[in-house]
């Protein structure tokens, strides 16, 4: 299952609420079990533990997996958990493992079964040969970037500036987010510029939760020349609206014309629940009702029958990207705000190789049948290959993210966004994680992780206030 098909199917309860002590959540733990035992649909956390069994029960898959694979190389080896590792320790007699790790990294304990525990494990299941790298640095050989994160990291303070690393100060009074943005955008580009001798071919903005990203990527959005970019956040909704996207642009009949309908309610119905949001209990009731030969009354409903009537009025052109625009169009012409949301939703997932993965499945079915006969399953096809590559082989270009989100991953420069989050009690620096108290050891490790995704230079845009306990003493 695509993580946005299981958030559909839990998008109620709260991640505060998935616990033992939660009947709902105990549900779905064991709705899950079914899924995947009886349907053959497998949740993301099921993966590994299965896996592990597999290669538990069975000396001879242990053996072909290992012939197959006679090296494995465990990457960020100290944020596997138990079910992750017990693979490769069923493997480790029959391959040669080699570990990277690093405790200083491990910005992933907050998930159950990881922390320093794994590196013990590690150590006691294979003895292996320790060689230590923590001195050498390939990405940003050239500059202090390394440095600075250590200094961070440590809490040593200097008082001179780092080669590769400054800072950007801003009023967090004057609303004025996409000015800002687009103003560190050209301060990095330069510094790159000023180093390298051009500009940097990747670059990325960090931030520090999903909602800040979206905002982000709002205001990199707005106005006349929007900044063209990758947003990559907890996209259930977003995927989930293009699938009802994608069911626009599937060739219908006059005589499904209201079944039709009830589909495409069902559709938007699943995307409202993967957000948890009320709505999407009514939008079902509506599509049942449908389907008992009982048509609505409700505004949405003839809202969205009239985006379904208009594009099969218009015809499609068997061009992808001018059919999406033309779905995204009709959207937002039917003056209606929850459709107008569903529009705005589209703009996420055309961005970079996955836009080209959609485009290229869709213009395929085009050639064959000169109508988009599946397109939710070309949809599907693409965001799991899209998902499997993590965004790998992603072209040039400008990303946005969290800081989890960019780990493993390297920019040639980075804009590391800091603003002022309210903790119930008082504005703190959103560079202080949540729960965390002085020296703020895990807020530093998960900063160190930040700052060295940048090759060249990172770049760091503040408010004046509130001042940060981490960095304020640093200077840049």
């Amino acid at each position: 299952m695509l993580p946005s098909d299981e958030q559909a199917l839990y998008g109620t309860i709260k991640k505060k609420d998935r616990n033992e002590g939660n009947i709902d959540w105990l549900n779905w733990l064991a709705e899950r079990e079914r899924l995947f035992r009886e349907d053959g649909k497998i949740a993301f956390d099921l993966f590994a533990s299965n896996a592990a069994d597999l290669l538990c029960r069975s000396a001879h898959l242990r053996r072909i997996v290992a012939q197959k694979h006679p090296l494995i190389i465990v990457d960020e080896a100290q944020d596997t958990n138990e079910h992750a590792w017990r693979c490769i320790e069923l493997l480790a007699p029959l391959s040669q493992i080699i570990c990277l790790a690093d405790l200083e990294q491990q910005i992933f304990d907050h998930l159950p079964g990881v922390g320093p525990e794994r590196i013990v494990s590690i150590k006691a299941s294979l003895n292996p040969l320790e060689i230590n790298l923590g001195a050498q640095n390939h990405r940003s050989a050239d500059t202090e970037i390394a440095i600075f994160a250590n200094d961070v990291l440590l809490r040593n303070v200097r008082g001179s500036p780092y080669v590769g690393v400054s800072s950007f100060k801003y009023n967090p009074k004057q609303n004025q987010q996409s000015a800002i943005l687009r103003r560190a955008i050209g301060m990095l580009q330069r510094s790159i510029r000023t180093a390298t001798g051009k500009y940097g071919r990747n670059i990325a903005i960090l931030t520090h939760s999903g909602a800040s990203a979206a905002k982000i990527s709002v205001a990199l959005n707005a106005g006349t020349k929007p900044v063209r970019h990758k947003l990559s956040f907890d996209e259930a909704e977003a995927v989930l609206s293009a699938r009802f996207a994608a069911y626009l642009l599937e060739p219908k009949l006059e005589a499904t014309r209201f079944s039709d309908l009830a589909t495409a309610l069902e559709l938007l119905a699943t995307a409202k629940r993967a957000g948890g949001l009320a709505a999407a209990k009514q939008w079902q009731e509506w599509a049942i009702k449908i389907r008992s030969g009982k048509m609505p009354s409700a505004g949405f409903v003839k809202a969205v029958l009239a985006v379904m009537d208009d594009l099969k009025a218009q015809r499609f052109s068997g061009d992808p990207a001018k059919d999406w625009n033309q779905v995204k169009r009709s959207l937002r012409n039917a003056a209606n705000e929850e459709l107008t949301g569903v529009a705005k939703n589209l703009d996420y997932l055309v961005a970079f190789n996955r836009g080209k993965r959609i485009s290229g499945g869709l213009g395929a079915v085009w050639v064959r049948d000169g109508q988009y006969t599946g397109a939710r399953e070309v949809l599907d096809s693409a965001l799991a290959q899209d998902q499997i590559l993590g965004g790998v082989d992603d072209p040039p270009g400008l990303q946005v993210m969290t800081v989890h989100k960019s780990k493993g991953k390297q920019f040639d420069g980075v804009i590391l966004v800091r603003e002022g989050r309210h903790d119930g009690a008082q504005l703190v620096s959103s560079f202080v994680w949540w729960g965390d108290t002085v020296p703020f050891h895990r807020s530093r490790k998960i900063l160190r992780v930040a700052i060295t995704r940048a090759r060249v230079h990172t770049l760091i845009v503040e408010p004046m206030f509130p001042k940060c306990p981490i960095i304020g003493p640093h200077k840049l």
